[in-house]
């Protein structure tokens, strides 16, 4: 299978509303700083028109992603500390039809799967408050107004927009002009439990509609998108997204392999070694290759897998370095070049690790050529 290559965002986003012509579901894996939350942008942005007063006149994109999440924010009730609320963006086109839908009665049944908190939609002030219901001393008593966690926020803030896709799949008015659906990255500040449930519950919802729309889903966790590849199995297309030389956007179709990126995510380090065109964003990808090998045969941590010669005395440092670079302010989401020692040190342990973990090394031998799966 060749490695396809698109100049910029626009071109892809194109692209991939050419290959939902042919398939009801895209999967697209791809590590943050790739550009996933910005494509999900410009491909809601192919479908809209906006008339000669600035307003938009045609849409087709409902999407999830980052944005979505800034539609809500909380209101901690500084002064008082008691009431805290969940502000909503009413202005959104996100919310058409929240006071006529019932909307807290289309979000419970879907929240109970997965928190044990309720919450009530108030769209007067447009805002949500949250409850739950604590046990002491044999007695259950209801908290208001309290502030949940990140996680719990995001699992209701999702709940709310599978709510909306359900509206979309039943044919409500409000929803009549959703052809695409995107989601970016649901899954931030879930555990694997629930990784595993959310992709499920997804799949699931589409899968047993008559006609649902055509749907890309994006991802940078392994666990969620190959759950979502097992679901959707024929159904979709499935791709590693990833940066190439010059700005460009590589999409690699990884077939039937779930788990095709991670040497997909290998290909593309030897290249950038080879090249020189190395950035800090690459220690991050190394360091994944290494923690999943590292889980795969056994071993406690990343740096297990970092092997130099018998007499080099620098082990200890190497791994620093590949801790140092992908953590902290080091940059994932800006293509930074590295620094000359560090492409050193960079190669040295890409190196070393592909001497002591061989993979086929025919994958390696034709860089614009991916395996078949």
């Amino acid at each position: 299978m060749t490695i396809e290559s698109f100049p910029d965002l626009p071109v892809l986003a194109s692209h991939l509303r050419e290959k939902l012509e042919s398939k009801r579901f895209i999967l697209l894996y791809a590590y943050n700083g790739t550009g996933k939350t910005r494509l999900s942008e410009v491909f809601k942005g192919v479908g809209k028109k906006i008339g000669e007063d600035g307003e938009i006149t045609l849409r087709d994109t409902l999407y999830f992603n980052a944005f979505t999440e800034d539609l809500f924010n909380w209101d901690n009730d500084l002064k008082n500390d008691r009431k805290r609320v969940l502000k909503i963006n009413g202005d959104s086109r996100f919310f058409d039809g929240l006071e006529e839908l019932e909307m807290d009665n289309r979000i419970r049944p879907l929240l109970s799967r997965y928190a044990d908190f309720d919450f009530r939609i108030d769209t007067t002030e447009w805002e949500v408050s949250f409850s739950r219901e604590v046990e002491s001393e044999n007695a259950s008593t209801v908290v208001e107004d309290i502030k949940v966690s990140r996680g719990e926020e995001n699992i209701f803030i999702w709940c709310f927009f599978l709510a909306i896709v359900q509206l979309v799949l039943d044919g409500a008015e409000a929803y009549k002009w959703v052809k695409y659906v995107y989601v970016d990255d649901p899954i931030s500040s879930l555990d694997e439990h629930n990784a595993i449930a959310v992709a499920n519950h997804l799949a699931q919802l589409l899968l047993k509609a008559k006609n649902p729309p055509k749907t890309i889903v994006s991802s940078h966790h392994t666990l969620f998108f190959n759950v979502l590849g097992n679901e959707f199995g024929k159904k979709a297309h499935r791709h590693f997204l990833s940066k190439g030389a010059g700005g460009a956007y590589l999409l690699r179709d990884t077939g039937n392999t779930p788990f095709f990126h991670h040497v997909a995510s290998l290909r593309e380090l030897c290249e950038a070694a080879d090249s020189g065109d190395l950035r800090t964003y690459h220690f991050n990808m190394m360091r994944a290759i290494m923690e999943k090998t590292a889980s795969f045969h056994g071993y406690g941590t990343f740096s297990d897998c970092i092997r130099p010669d018998d007499d080099d005395p620098e082990k200890t440092m190497y791994a620093r370095v590949v801790n140092i670079m992908s953590h902290g302010n080091y940059s994932l989401y800006e293509p930074v070049d590295m620094m000359d020692e560090n492409k050193a040190i960079f190669r040295k342990v890409l190196s070393d690790f592909r001497k002591n973990f061989p993979f086929n090394p025919t994958l390696f031998e034709n860089p614009n050529e991916a395996p078949a799966a």
